[in-house]
């Protein structure tokens, strides 16, 4: 509800005559010494999601040790689901917007599920959606957060700075030697990953990836038994929900729309965003679950059915918040940006309504 409101309120905003003093805002640049000067839009995309990332890292790290993760037999059906789920909608974007070079920076966008507003929706349902469906979903989007990780990686780092980027490596040595030694106070870690951040920032890689490299090197548990990775996780939470996300979506969502011709929105890279959200998203995931299952690799969650499946593939079409991140990425030219956002809007606002129509009537069918 908070990040819908963000939402809503930047796109009131970006529409009124406030936007003005919206975008100068944005676009203002903030000073840290002779080597930091970021205008404000950066500074919530490289720095602020960067804690999210270290968030996601963290998830991703206590998943594999003792989560949803840890026993592959369990990752098999969302693993093969969100491959899915992010090939086909990568796809639809390309051959939408096949022969323009600067629209297939943006292939990437569909390809991602916003794990924080999809299990939101599906909270709507209660008890009427089985839980092992809510857990197929969470895995599937932890998945697709690790192929969000990747994607950005290879795909998305701009020229690199090869000394800089040495000095990131050394530090991240340092950071799983103290791993190895079994320090467990926080405090080096954290320090550390700032050093880090600010040299993967100026590096030419993506300054987020530097908090999942930080949180790879947290430790799990110290010597007493009680896990450091946890309270970091713990004491991050309630930053990145109620602050971190909803500045971000204020940031990224504010599309101007007021005099947009109806046209636009069949334009090639609003088109191919929409409907690999919307299209891609359900096909990919529900085609390559149903296919694991028939093929006996995987098992239909329990208490699921294929129409359940199906409503939880379509509500994995909301990318929202990690395709906004992603489009920011993939296109520096504002007339792109804009038009990505109004795609990633649609789609995502399509998948939101009919998943939950869909969830909500296969679960009373199921439930009757």
């Amino acid at each position: 509800m908070l990040l819908v409101a963000a939402a809503v309120l930047a796109m009131v905003v970006a529409n009124s005559p406030l936007a003005g003093g919206y975008n100068a805002v944005l676009e203002s640049h903030v000073g840290i010494g002779p080597w930091l000067d970021e205008s404000v839009i950066h500074w919530i995309n490289d720095g602020l999601m960067a804690v999210f990332f270290l968030l996601i890292g963290l998830e991703l790290k206590r998943e594999r040790a003792e989560g949803a993760l840890a026993d592959m037999r369990q990752v098999m059906l969302p693993g093969i689901a969100a491959i899915g789920g992010m090939a086909v909608p990568g796809l639809i974007y390309a051959a939408v917007n096949w022969g323009d070079a600067a629209a297939l920076r943006g292939w990437a966008i569909p390809t991602a599920t916003d794990i924080a507003f999809t299990l939101g929706v599906m909270a709507l349902l209660g008890s009427r959606i089985p839980l092992a469906v809510k857990m197929f979903v969470t895995t599937l989007a932890i998945v697709d957060d690790l192929g969000a990780i990747v994607i950005i990686a290879v795909f998305y780092t701009d020229d690199l700075a090869p000394l800089i980027l040495l000095g990131a490596l050394g530090v991240l040595a340092v950071l799983f030697l103290l791993n190895r030694l079994k320090v467990t106070n926080l405090l080096p870690y954290l320090v550390l990953g700032v050093v880090l951040w600010l040299l993967v920032l100026k590096s030419g890689v993506h300054a987020t990836l530097a908090g999942v490299a930080l949180a790879f090197a947290i430790p799990v548990r110290d010597r007493d038994g009680t896990s450091p990775l946890r309270r970091l996780e713990h004491a991050l939470h309630p930053w990145v929900t109620y602050l971190i996300l909803p500045v971000f979506a204020f940031a990224n969502a504010g599309v101007y729309i007021l005099d947009l011709p109806p046209a636009d929105l069949l334009l090639p890279v609003p088109l191919g965003i929409a409907l690999g959200l919307f299209v891609g998203k359900q096909l990919g995931i529900f085609a390559a679950s149903l296919l694991a299952i028939r093929l006996g690799w995987a098992a239909m969650p329990t208490g699921g059915t294929p129409a359940v499946l199906y409503g939880a593939s379509v509500l994995c079409g909301i990318g929202f918040t990690m395709s906004l991140f992603i489009g920011g990425l993939a296109f520096t030219a504002p007339e792109h940006l804009e038009l990505a956002r109004l795609g990633i809007i649609i789609g995502s606002l399509a998948s939101a309504v009919v998943g939950y129509v869909v969830l909500a009537a296969a679960a009373r069918k199921t439930a009757g």
